[in-house]
């Protein structure tokens, strides 16, 4: 007697709503007639729904039944699908659940594209069909890509949110000039101070700049990553970059995809206006070069120019840095000074002040006039009041929590144009339109989600900055309190960070007064309590006030 024929039926749907043949019932239905019409007996079904074809990840039934065949449960000879597309899009993954399913036995037969595996043409069939169907969606993708790139050499914004800065009218990229004061003036101090990207962020954080809250910027501070975008991005300069961010194939997986970015991208002159200068812009990525590696110190490497970039040139308003005077043959004594680099050199600006500041002289008046300050009994009970008080991140959690579920909306969204990529219909005559329009919208979806991401990156930076801030505002303080006993004791390098820790700026005179105080006034990082107010400026040009006075008798005192 002849052994019966055995099969398993498996069906899958992408999406919930299908075409009038796609269904799961449809599905079933015709391929139970088959196996009736061929004497088969249905030894099990499987079914997948809501699940993309483009690999077996995920797809529970198919990989319960590839199992079952595994270990010969039913002793079935066929699998039978609807079509080969309800089997898989992936070739490579195709031709191995085939080869598993072969290694034991069984068979596949699609039925609505009559192949069968079993026959001498059906596993050559299957690989071509698997194969074309994946190149197709490659050659889709590249065609969208290509759109873009010729969209981008043409100058034109190629989608997405308009970067900071901008704003997107009819589609065209207008500077908006609310925001594009602030490009400005982070190229500016970039360029043309010391501030380096942590230090611009400060900067604009502690002078009441607020980022203007828009789709794709919710954080109202600046983050050290924000200023990096900023200053690496070409769009600022009139320039439209293309494949600065590249989906690529995850090493070591079939089809899973990351966002990766490039350190080589193509330039195109833009059709928008620029905020800044090209000239700027490259000046910004040659500091941006140079930052990228510490320099040797050539120099005495226990010395610190410890106010270096903090004092201001009364004349210029630039910062003066520090100066070496090599060992006289006399005393054979190095002299360290403070300059104004702009009375250097022919293309130096225009400066009158060509004083060099002795650096002792100048460290321990700055040292004096903190050591005054912390002395005073209002300010001590102030700064031990501000100790130990919670830091108050609510606001950025939220606005964390909103972005990381924008982030699970696009993923979802890209999960459902997956599917309905998968479910589209050979046959349709619209076919390719529908594919390219399919691809186009989900590669806007990597696009959006790289921004969400890097939004959400901002959002963790900024939440650990606001931390580390409250820890390291802690520590300042507790170091104010221990000034006097503390600052001595530490070497040049330390004293250099408290500084820098603690002083935004210090202004000086353009002449040294007859008391001989150089400096002029003060600016915190932070506000200080000064005769029970809180302040950022401390002045000392009214020898009236109790600070100037705690000064000056303290400088008679080291007379």
């Amino acid at each position: 007697m002849k052994k019966p024929t055995k099969c398993y039926i498996y069906t899958r749907v992408s999406t919930a709503m299908q075409v009038d043949g796609y269904s799961l019932d449809a599905q079933r239905e015709k391929l139970r007639k088959y196996a009736e019409y061929e004497d088969m007996a249905v030894a099990g079904e499987y079914s997948d729904e809501g699940f993309s074809g483009k690999n077996i990840q995920g797809r529970r039934e198919f990989q319960r039944m590839l199992s079952d065949i595994q270990e010969g449960k039913d002793g079935v000879n066929f699998v039978l699908v609807f079509k080969l597309s309800r089997f898989g899009r992936n070739a490579a993954d195709v031709l191995n659940s085939l080869q598993t399913m072969q290694d034991f036995g069984v068979n596949l037969i699609c039925v609505e594209d009559g192949i069968d595996s079993s026959k001498d043409a059906g596993k050559l069939m299957i690989s071509v069909l698997s194969a074309v169907a994946e190149i197709e969606r490659e050659n889709i993708r590249a065609q969208t890509m290509a759109g873009r790139e010729q969209k981008a050499k043409e100058g034109k914004w190629n989608g997405g949110f308009a970067p900071y800065g901008y704003q997107l009218v009819n589609g065209e990229l207008q500077i908006a000039e609310d925001e594009a004061e602030v490009i400005r003036i982070i190229f500016d101090r970039y360029i043309h101070t010391n501030e380096g990207i942590n230090g611009v962020a400060s900067y604009l954080n502690k002078h009441g700049y607020v980022k203007k809250m828009r789709q794709n910027n919710t954080i109202p501070g600046f983050s050290s990553h924000f200023i990096k975008l900023v200053l690496d991005n070409p769009i600022y300069m009139g320039k439209i970059a293309f494949g600065r961010h590249k989906t690529e194939k995850r090493l070591g997986t079939r089809n899973e995809m990351h966002v990766v970015k490039q350190s080589n991208f193509p330039i195109y002159d833009g059709q928008h206006e620029a905020i800044i200068s090209e000239s700027d812009w490259n000046l910004a990525q040659e500091k941006r070069r140079q930052n990228g590696y510490r320099r040797e110190r050539i120099h005495d490497p226990e010395h610190a120019h410890i106010l270096s970039g903090l004092l201001k040139c009364p004349c210029c308003g630039k910062s003066l840095y520090g100066n070496i005077a090599k060992a006289h043959s006399k005393d054979k004594y190095t002299r360290y000074y403070y300059y104004c680099k702009n009375t250097a050199g022919s293309t130096g600006h225009p400066c009158t002040f060509r004083t060099n500041i002795d650096q002792r002289e100048m460290n321990r008046l700055v040292a004096s006039v903190i050591s005054a300050m912390v002395r005073q009994p209002l300010f001590i009970d102030a700064i031990s009041e501000k100790i130990g008080k919670a830091v108050d991140t609510a606001d950025l959690e939220k606005q964390l929590t909103v972005q990381q579920e924008k982030l699970r909306q696009v993923l979802g969204v890209k999960t459902r144009l997956e599917k309905q990529l998968d479910s589209l219909d050979e046959s349709d005559p619209y076919f390719d339109r529908k594919a390219l329009d399919l691809q186009r919208r989900y590669d806007d979806q990597y696009e959006l989600q790289d921004q969400i991401e890097e939004e959400i990156t901002a959002l963790q930076d900024q939440i650990r900055i606001v931390q580390q801030e409250n820890i390291t505002g802690e520590n300042i303080y507790r170091l104010l309190l221990a000034f006097d006993q503390l600052y001595n004791t530490f070497n040049e390098a330390e004293q250099k960070d408290l500084m820098r820790a603690l002083i935004e700026r210090i202004d000086l005179y353009p002449e040294k007064p007859k008391n001989g105080c150089w400096i002029r006034k003060i600016i915190f990082n932070f506000p200080v309590p000064i005769n029970g107010q809180e302040v950022r400026e401390l002045p000392l040009e009214n020898e009236k006030t109790l600070e100037a006075i705690a000064v000056l008798s303290h400088l008679q005192e080291g007379k």
